[in-house]
């Protein structure tokens, strides 16, 4: 399956903490194959908790909306985010009180064709539309879901001014992410 020896591409966004990451995949004529995770290669990235849960979710239309989700200590969470299929705008903003960057997104195409994974590490808010119908994500996680330290808040928050890439009208939230506040109505909830 051609060489192994393929670097990741590793991309320090706007906002340092946030790496976007590739990892090669090895082509031939029966396919591909790629290793999307590799603790000690991850780690010489700056990707070292221990990841104890992968989620996985469908979206069967284009305009799905997921977000803005965190969870507080002491259940915080890491996502290494990628798409297995279709593709997603995937948003992390930052919510970590004294952070020179606090309130400021970053924000990535993930898709089965760019193979490109988010690594959004705790304090950050993260949302994510879909792009295609038929999209499924894949996301581990540094610690598992835990109802009581999970937080939210609203995806088209006006002083968050996120470009997401749909029009109002055709975002598809849940009932739960519809009825989130705004971070101005929320107390703080990470510091740095």
């Amino acid at each position: 399956m051609g060489n192994m020896d393929k670097p990741m591409k590793v991309e320090h966004l706007a906002i340092p903490d946030v790496i976007l990451v590739t990892p090669p995949r090895h082509g031939d004529s029966r396919g591909f194959f790629s290793e999307t995770w590799n603790a000690a290669r991850f780690a010489k990235i700056g990707i070292d908790q221990p990841f104890v849960q992968d989620n996985h979710s469908f979206s069967t239309q284009r305009g799905v909306l997921r977000g803005l989700h965190c969870q507080i200590a002491p259940h915080v969470q890491g996502k290494l985010v990628r798409v297995a299929r279709g593709a997603i705008w995937d948003v992390a903003v930052d919510i970590r009180v004294g952070s020179p960057t606090y309130g400021q997104h970053v924000a990535a195409v993930l898709s089965a064709d760019n193979w490109a994974q988010l690594w959004i590490p705790g304090g950050f808010l993260h949302g994510f539309c879909t792009l295609e119908p038929d999209t499924e994500v894949i996301y581990k996680v540094t610690d598992g879901w835990n109802r009581a330290a999970e937080r939210g808040v609203i995806w088209n928050d006006p002083g968050l001014a996120l470009p997401w890439p749909i029009a109002p009208n055709e975002a598809q939230l849940s009932d739960k992410d519809a009825a989130l506040p705004r971070l101005a109505d929320c107390p703080p909830w990470y510091s740095v």
